[in-house]
């Protein structure tokens, strides 16, 4: 069995799979440091974990008790948010490979090194239990160079900043779902509280909207999404460089236009402010859409994953209406399996070991 870990700032998720890559069963515990809980399926109980190796500890226990014991773990396997330019393919975890992804700590401050916490606390508890990471970014390492580079003197470029693109493990999944009906152009939207769009040109992704970090591109739940660097500036001048990024990444979005991130709830509510928040989300979508189609020179069909591209056919629809322009292209709903792609990349490198 392959447990699958996705570690947070103040959380660790898990999801269990068998060799055939059937889910098994999921787990959580929220709130590490504090007062939080642990989740496995539909059992709960109150936790008081100080660390993710405590709250891994905790999960691992649960599964023991729900008949999956770790004597049965032939691998554990991460989501690492960032790989930088280097870490493009899943691969085992090593000292070296730690040492790589620390050395992209930089690059994904509030990501990495929350992921290799996960990674530290499987092998405190599973020192001899084979571990592998899959990096978010990998799949855009297709995307040709005028794509990702900005147009920044080379002693900053120098720095790695640059274009890297986000969600990749969820386009990596979905480009699996189609097998051999792949189109050849695929516009493929990851809706959710973090939103992107990728194109997708036979199989490779070949421009994303995300940019140096996952705050750049469409509007999300608490992210500005797209805005101007002397903007920027400004928060930073105005707030100081924390409270800018706070700002950015977690003041604006919905949530600044309509007091609230729930898109369901958005989209029920009758107010200006709600219905202002739905078309600003819908037609900037479909304002980076046409960069992506453009990218691809062309496109033969559109893909909607996670939660809002999945359950919220109204976004759909209005994104599409936007692209009606577009003559009849196929739309696709496919279900958001990022943790299905993590396990599937862990038994391909492990079958290559």
């Amino acid at each position: 069995m392959i447990l699958v870990v996705n570690a947070g700032s103040s959380s660790v998720k898990v999801a269990l799979f068998d060799a055939d890559l059937t889910r098994l069963v999921s787990g959580a515990v929220t709130e590490i440091g504090s007062a939080g809980q642990v989740t496995l399926g539909a059992t709960k109980a109150a936790i008081n974990a100080d660390n993710h190796t405590a709250a891994l500890q905790a999960l691992l226990q649960a599964l023991d008790a729900n008949g999956h014991p770790m004597t049965d773990l032939s691998a554990a396997a991460h989501r690492i948010v960032h790989g930088g330019a280097s870490l493009t393919a899943p691969m085992r975890v090593t000292p070296a490979t730690i040492a790589a992804i620390s050395a992209c700590n930089d690059l994904a401050p509030l990501h990495n090194p929350h992921n290799l916490a996960g990674v530290a606390a499987i092998s405190d508890s599973l020192p001899d239990l084979p571990q592998y990471a899959s990096f978010d970014t990998a799949f855009h390492a297709t995307n040709p160079a005028y794509a990702t580079t900005y147009a920044l003197p080379a002693s900053e470029r120098a720095k790695g900043i640059r274009r890297y693109g986000f969600h990749g493990l969820s386009y990596q999944s979905l480009v699996h779902s189609f097998a051999d009906t792949l189109p050849d152009r695929l516009l493929a939207l990851h809706l959710g509280n973090g939103a992107s769009l990728c194109a997708i040109k036979a199989g490779l992704s070949v421009a994303s909207s995300m940019g140096y970090s996952p705050l750049d591109g469409l509007v999300m739940g608490t992210r500005s999404g797209g805005i101007d660097g002397m903007a920027v500036l400004r928060l930073a001048r105005d707030h100081g460089i924390d409270e800018a990024g706070d700002i950015l990444n977690s003041q604006s979005g919905l949530l600044a236009l309509a007091g609230t991130s729930n898109m369901a709830q958005l989209s029920e509510t009758d107010s200006d402010a709600a219905r202002f928040a739905v078309a600003h989300f819908c037609y900037w979508a479909a304002r980076h859409a046409g960069s992506a189609i453009v990218a691809m020179g062309g496109v033969d069909a559109v893909a909607f994953t996670g939660g809002i591209g999945e359950n919220a056919s109204k976004i759909r629809d209005r994104i599409m209406d936007h692209l009606a322009f577009l003559g009849k292209v196929p739309v696709h709903v496919i279900a958001a399996d990022e943790e299905k792609q993590i396990a599937r990349d862990a038994l391909a490198v492990a079958a290559q070991d």
